[in-house]
């Protein structure tokens, strides 16, 4: 299956869903007007293949995935594992070692121990305080991955953890599905990450809703326009657990072996891949707002932070790295 879409004269908007990575994926494309409805069908099932195919093979809450067969082998094992786990791990080691550390694959215990993975635990209010665990941080010392021969084996045993950049990686699945197709013109996502190819028809970019970073409520903050780019947020207002009045986000901080709990509510990145956009999203927040702005304006990154502030909300808007004015 091929479609055309140099056939410009007559265009029609199409829109596929369906369920993945415990949530939903949708695609909204345009395409030569007349499509029969088996083929978008065909279009897809193409399209939940590929996400699909991700989610089996990254999540930790299927146990039979290769993420899961991973953190269940043994240290100094090696592990037959899939190509696309490979260019995952070595893009969560790079983004690791350019964060100085704050994208950290390794939290998966933690992840665990909050309450925020498939192995679910109470945290008890007295225990706040001590509630902190030693990270086996994930750095090419701890993690060896053998490309060549396909395989991977963990030099001490680390719980892995991909959910700040598999979701990310399927939607770039998605966008490559509909670029092996033909399709020149769409908008994917997975949730809150989205990836743009070209534009609209009458060269009207892609315009992607950034959520008010409020528990509980799906409100409007602004609108970011997007083409041929991808677009993630990271916040604490999805995914939260309060104790004793303070909230504190799904995200893990490495360094201090608990959840992030810092004045910045949410961080969106907008990078060429969602894979990037995602991971860094997810170390910036962790950064939090000095060493986050400082970083993103090193590595001349376009990102915007939501940060809490007894009037609501203060934004701090970066653009190739420079602070725009309010």
């Amino acid at each position: 299956m091929f479609i055309d879409s140099t056939d410009t004269a007559s265009v029609q908007r199409y829109s596929v869903n369906g369920e993945t990575m415990g949530t939903r994926y949708t695609a909204v494309f345009f395409a030569p007007s007349g499509i029969v409805a088996s083929t978008i069908h065909e279009i897809n099932e193409k399209l939940f293949a590929a996400v699909d195919l991700a989610d089996k093979q990254m999540s930790t809450w299927k146990p039979n995935s290769a993420l899961s067969e991973l953190n269940a082998a043994a240290p100094q094992k090696w592990l037959a594992v899939p190509s696309e786990l490979i260019t995952v791990l070595q893009s969560a080691l790079e983004i690791n070692r350019q964060s100085d550390g704050a994208f950290d694959i390794g939290v998966g215990a933690l992840v665990n121990t909050w309450g925020f993975g498939p192995e679910k635990h109470q945290i008890p209010t007295n225990q706040i305080g001590q509630n902190k665990q030693q990270v086996i941080h994930v750095t090419k010392e701890t993690l060896e991955i053998d490309q060549a021969g396909m395989r991977v084996r963990k030099m001490s045993d680390v719980t892995l953890d991909l959910s700040g950049i598999a979701k990310g990686y399927g939607v770039d699945q998605l966008a490559r599905c509909l670029d092996r197709l033909g399709v020149t013109s769409y908008l994917v996502g997975i949730d809150g990450e989205m990836r743009a190819r070209g534009f609209k028809p009458g060269h009207e970019p892609w315009a992607v809703a950034l959520e008010k970073p409020l528990p509980g409520v799906r409100e409007v903050m602004g609108v970011m326009e997007l083409c041929d780019a991808s677009i993630a947020t990271s916040g604490d207002y999805r995914r939260f657990v309060d104790v004793a009045g303070e909230r504190y986000a799904h995200t893990m901080h490495p360094s201090r072996g608990a959840p992030v709990h810092n004045r910045v509510a949410a961080v969106t990145v907008v990078a060429s891949s969602c894979m990037l956009a995602d991971a860094w999203a997810t170390a910036l927040l962790v950064l939090g707002e000095e060493a986050g702005v400082a970083l993103a304006q090193k590595r001349a990154m376009d990102v915007l932070f939501v940060l809490r502030d007894d009037a609501g909300f203060e934004e701090i808007s970066i653009v190739a790295g420079q602070i725009q004015a309010q």
